[in-house]
């Protein structure tokens, strides 16, 4: 019974757990170029009464043994890195990766960042930053008085200056891949950062050899939070929750009663 409880006590922790990963991607269903953490479990240690295989007699062993769980807990949430849906926007310097790759981000630190968020802006000196000012990487400069610009699937930057017929080059655009990107860590504002577990980056042009993915003008990437999805996963979490709440009341009602036999 003192088994059952902590058992079962396990359990209500990590489904609190798991509701906690399902209010963190419903919260951001909306977040451009998120993408949605999927929850695992897994067992904890046995208390082993009967070791499979142990010898019954001298000429047979115990078939399965008898071996008791001490519950579960909550191992990894990892990163769900399908595809979300393209919306189109009115903004040129938008831009969404159709497939594999990151954009890379210069921070205030000096460190790169990556991300799938495309919802660029130009800061005062005509460079491509992200929402918090952070500039792409490599840099990427249209000039203030630029008329139009455009952006090809390949990355290449192009602008056109009052006066002149001839389009100007504003750098290339590249995208970093990951070997795991499921291993990169989540550090807020839709960045990601490299860790042992993603690798190093694998640097290229949008659709090139490396697998990239090709970039499209005038749209970001939106959430691939699936909300009829977590919600069906919230319903699961919550019976599971009150099922193993059962458990705590059944096994404390029996000790209750082992009890007042002893007393």
């Amino acid at each position: 019974m003192i088994r059952a409880l902590y058992s079962a006590a396990s359990g209500m922790s990590a489904q609190e757990m798991a509701v906690d990963n399902i209010a963190h991607n419903l919260a951001n269903s909306n977040t451009v170029g998120f993408k949605a953490r999927q929850i695992q479990f897994q067992d904890l240690l046995y208390q082993t009464v009967v070791q499979p295989g142990a010898a019954a007699s001298a000429q047979s062993v115990v078939p399965t043994g008898l071996q008791i769980g001490l519950g579960t807990r909550a191992a990894s949430n990892e990163i769900v890195l399908t595809q979300g849906n393209l919306a189109s926007t009115s903004n040129p310097l938008d831009l969404a990766i159709q497939g594999n790759g990151f954009f890379q981000v210069r921070r205030a630190s000096g460190e790169l960042a990556y991300t799938r968020a495309g919802n660029f802006h130009l800061d005062r000196e005509g460079n491509m930053v992200t929402l918090d000012g952070e500039a792409l990487e490599p840099q990427i400069t249209i000039p203030p008085g630029a008329q139009s610009s455009s952006i090809a699937p390949d990355g290449t930057v192009s602008y056109s200056l009052p006066g002149q017929t001839a389009a100007q080059n504003g750098g290339q655009i590249q995208l970093a891949s990951f070997q795991n990107a499921a291993g990169l860590n989540s550090i807020g504002r839709n960045l990601f950062t490299p860790t042992n577990a993603s690798g190093d980056p694998t640097v290229g042009n949008p659709g090139g050899q490396e697998g990239l993915g090709p970039l499209l003008q005038g749209y970001t990437e939106q959430s691939n939070v699936s909300v009829v999805d977590e919600f069906v996963n919230l319903i699961m979490s919550q019976r599971s929750y009150e099922a193993n709440s059962r458990v705590v009341r059944a096994a404390d009602e029996m000790y209750q009663r082992v009890n007042s036999m002893t007393s």
